[in-house]
């Protein structure tokens, strides 16, 4: 396993000081590090920290480890932290950031040297440095935000996200009783869920998996349990349009899913079932017998409505398009791609959305774990010799 790949649990909590060392000598999207001169130079030293901690908090979180060089994996041997500069640290970083969780401590070094371990929680709310300016953590550098950026910022950090809310007010009595029934059944049919949750009462694990709250259906209990009027309500219900068009660029056939009637969980499998072009294939010569090889294969299929469905912005309505040609298959989805992902690190930057629909299509086994997704997309394609 590739070291940028660890968890930051993996060297946050309970590991050794050589673990630590050993896993911020590479500095990336969750972890960095700086001279102890950066904090010991003067005030500029302690903005430039208070920015580094405002990108972390506004990405995945992460460790700044302060008293290692550039290239190293360990301080100096002579080098020694005191509390009054960790106090220091700790205030600094208070007086010169808003929405910034930071603990700091001193660390020892196998090699007897001191540095000090800054850790920053994400961040529920946006942050900011106390002079109003904006930071992501985009892989091993932060950029700062500006105009629309920030708005989107704003907008995707609420405190409380989309999927908890009861804005409908709809009592989980109502909910539509056959989908009730067979998410239960599904949840405790899966390998992916641990005994102890199959065990729960339905009730029990609607609440679990945060689908109901106090009573009443959350948004993410009208998606995936409410009936075809309840999810109508929401506004922003998935709606699926699935167009052929021939070699001139004119529209054949059509397929539409817009009466929500179906789950998320149901679409996926109705667009793959329904579409009889995602059933065709061709074959090719190979020696003396013919490889038959999908016009598009299954797998990139449920890929990319899968991600789709779990990764679109439920805040935004807008409807999710496949457009079918002869020699290539597009997807259009409303919304943006997450704050500080992009065309060119979509493959290594992974972002958070839609955290609890994205844990229920996991336990149900519709996706891999988070990162994933277009990793399946290109093996799959490349050992195709198709492009993406």
């Amino acid at each position: 396993m590739h070291l940028s790949s660890l968890p930051l649990s993996k060297f946050l909590h309970g590991g050794s000081s050589q673990m630590v060392l050993e896993h911020m000598g590479l500095e990336g999207q969750v972890r960095d590090q700086k001279s102890l001169a950066t904090i010991t130079a003067g005030d500029s030293g302690f903005r430039e920290l208070a920015k580094d901690c405002v990108c972390f908090a506004n990405s995945q979180g992460g460790a700044i480890a302060i008293g290692i060089e550039d290239g190293c994996t360990e301080p100096p041997a002579c080098q020694a932290v005191s509390t009054d500069l960790l106090d220091r640290v700790r205030k600094r970083i208070g007086e010169l950031t808003v929405n910034v969780f930071a603990t700091v401590e001193s660390r020892e070094a196998k090699n007897g040297g001191q540095f000090i371990l800054v850790t920053i929680s994400r961040s529920l709310q946006p942050a900011s440095t106390t002079d109003g300016r904006y930071f992501v953590r985009i892989a091993d550098d932060c950029k700062p935000l500006v105009g629309a950026d920030i708005q989107r910022l704003l907008a995707e950090r609420n405190a409380q996200p989309w999927e908890l809310l009861t804005s409908l007010h709809i009592n989980a009595g109502k909910a539509d009783r056959q989908k009730r029934q067979s998410f239960c059944r599904r949840i405790r049919e899966s390998e992916r869920v641990h005994v102890s949750a199959k065990d729960k009462s339905d009730e029990e694990l609607l609440r679990h998996y945060r689908l109901e709250h106090d009573g009443l259906l959350t948004n993410l209990g009208v998606l995936l349990i409410g009936t075809a009027a309840q999810r109508a309500e929401l506004g922003s219900a998935p709606i699926i349009h699935v167009i052929k068009y021939d070699a001139d660029g004119n529209k054949i056939k059509k397929w539409v899913w817009d009466d929500h009637t179906l789950t998320p969980l149901e679409l996926v499998e109705a667009v793959s079932a329904d579409v009889s072009d995602f059933h065709e294939s061709y074959e090719l010569p190979d020696g003396l017998f013919r490889q038959s090889i999908p016009a598009f294969d299954a797998r990139v299929v449920r890929e990319i409505l899968v991600n789709a469905l779990v990764h679109r912005p439920y805040t935004n309505r807008g409807d999710i398009y496949l457009n079918l040609h002869p020699d290539h298959l597009t997807i259009v989805n409303p919304g943006l791609l997450p704050l500080g992902v992009t065309p060119k690190n979509i493959l290594h930057q992974s972002v958070r959305r839609n955290t609890e629909l994205a844990r229920v299509f996991h336990d149900l086994k519709l996706m891999e774990r988070e990162g994933s997704g277009f990793d399946l997309l290109y093996d799959v394609l490349t050992s195709q010799a198709k492009p993406l």
